[in-house]
């Protein structure tokens, strides 16, 4: 980074590391979103047995004598988890617009346009 500005040094640095942590929120994002699909699934199911119903505990099968006990905490968990899901949706908006400033500022700040729109040559509405 010899050569450049300070303020352009601590410009990319930053944008590293948002581009990092929007990577790590995303990814959290995604994991917390897929326990929800199958906590949504076990519900459901869950709703149609008829059977004995075992849940875990740690590496045991425990026979439950409340399913709907275990459906409440199903739900209950699964509020939890869409209450982190929100929360990390907003972190990774914020983080998002951060991201697209900081790249804005260091494309001005090395001589190149912003990335929003491709320009379109002249020759391009001819064909029009």
């Amino acid at each position: 980074m010899n050569g450049m500005s300070p303020q352009l040094q601590n410009q990319i640095s930053q944008f590293q590391q948002v581009q990092q942590q929007l990577q790590t929120t995303t990814s959290q994002k995604v994991q917390m979103q897929a326990q929800q699909k199958e906590m949504q699934r076990t519900v459901e199911e869950l709703s149609k047995a008829t059977g004995d119903v075992y849940k875990t505990a740690g590496a045991l099968l425990i026979k439950v004598n409340d399913k709907e006990e275990v459906k409440a905490d199903l739900e209950e968990s699964l509020e939890t988890l869409e209450i982190r899901i929100k929360g990390l949706e907003r972190q990774e908006q914020s983080l998002r617009e951060r991201f697209e400033v900081l790249q804005d500022a260091i494309n001005r700040a090395m001589g190149n346009a912003p990335a929003k729109a491709p320009v379109r040559d002249s020759d391009d509405e001819d064909d029009e």
